[in-house]
């Protein structure tokens, strides 16, 4: 629109009616003409405004969506965290108490042998100074550990202190092949020596060609002069075959031993010998045998009956292949 005065007075013209609109609305309330006005256009217009909410309306939600999925994303993902940590938190409370089981049945070995321990961790397997079975344990000179010592858990022997360090030794396992030591078979005293055989069960020379061994006879350690390296009475194993003698002056037996050497953790490393030696009191206590089941027989006038025998069968007379070979001598 050209800048004209006809144009200037229009202007001028508009803005006066608006604000007499504007004064007549204000001063009539509901019932003044401008509101019934604005009513009519909403009734032409809502319709149309309706439409274009309706339009837009899924944008805001999808909106509202996304900002939304964020803070589930952030419940979803603290879930998480929460299940991880008490996952974790259960295997470790798994782990405690069979950690706290070991020590307990160490204690009671050592407790049994009267010796005294100090408690250390398996922290490192593999070889060590030429040595194929050997561990490393978090205990050293600071705490007592010096070479030589007898190392034991709640299953028996696992073998001796080879090194030592100020917080850490390397344990030579029982079953390595250059490990000996000297044994004594339970109740009949007969001596001989263990050597480890790897994974295999430990091969024992027995100094009595002649002694008597069977399949399931136990073995625990003889001892050592002054103690070292190897304490009275820890257990070594159980027989399970037995070489013929063949007239030797020794014999060869076959021991497994008590100790798991692939699964170890807890281990105690014997800093004080007992006083005397403890002989078999650190055995466990053998399982008592199961009772075998009985065939009851009971007797009828005709003969005699097993009970389970077939109800068709006549009383007294003979059954199976016992019957047949009495008929047969007869």
């Amino acid at each position: 629109m050209r800048d004209t005065r006809e144009s200037r007075l229009l202007l001028v013209l508009l803005i006066v009616i608006a604000f007499a609109l504007i004064t007549i609305d204000i001063r009539g309330g509901e019932d003044s003409p401008v509101d019934g006005a604005r009513q009519a256009a909403s009734t032409v217009f809502g319709p149309v405004e309706k439409g274009v909410s309706g339009a837009v309306d899924p944008v805001g939600n999808a909106i509202g969506a996304v900002r939304d999925s964020g803070t589930r994303h952030d419940r979803v993902s603290a879930l998480e965290r929460e299940n991880a940590e008490l996952k974790q938190r259960l295997g470790s409370d798994s782990r405690n108490r069979s950690r706290v089981r070991q020590l307990d049945t160490m204690l009671q070995r050592a407790g049994a042998g009267q010796y005294g321990i100090k408690a250390a961790e398996v922290i490192g397997i593999g070889a060590a100074q030429g040595f194929s079975w050997t561990v490393t344990i978090d205990a050293g000179t600071r705490d007592g550990i010096k070479r030589d010592m007898t190392v034991l858990n709640g299953e028996g022997l696992v073998g001796r202190v080879t090194t030592v360090g100020p917080s850490s030794a390397t344990v030579l396992l029982a079953n390595d092949p250059d490990f000996t030591v000297g044994t004594r078979l339970e109740k009949t005293d007969e001596l001989g020596f263990a050597s480890g055989r790897g994974d295999r069960p430990l091969a024992v020379q027995m100094l009595n060609g002649k002694a008597k061994v069977k399949t399931g006879d136990r073995l625990v350690t003889f001892g050592s002069q002054a103690d070292r390296p190897f304490v009275p009475g820890v257990p070594v194993g159980r027989v399970v075959r037995v070489d013929p003698s063949g007239g030797d002056l020794t014999r060869t037996v076959y021991v497994e031993p008590f100790v798991g050497f692939t699964k170890l953790d807890l281990v105690g490393i014997v800093v004080q010998a007992p006083r005397k030696d403890p002989r078999d009191a650190v055995l466990p206590a053998k399982p008592k045998p199961q009772p075998t089941p009985t065939v009851t027989v009971t007797a009828t006038p005709g003969g005699t009956k097993p009970s389970g025998a077939p109800s068709g069968a006549p009383s007294g007379a003979p059954t199976g292949a016992a019957g047949a070979g009495d008929g047969d001598q007869e």
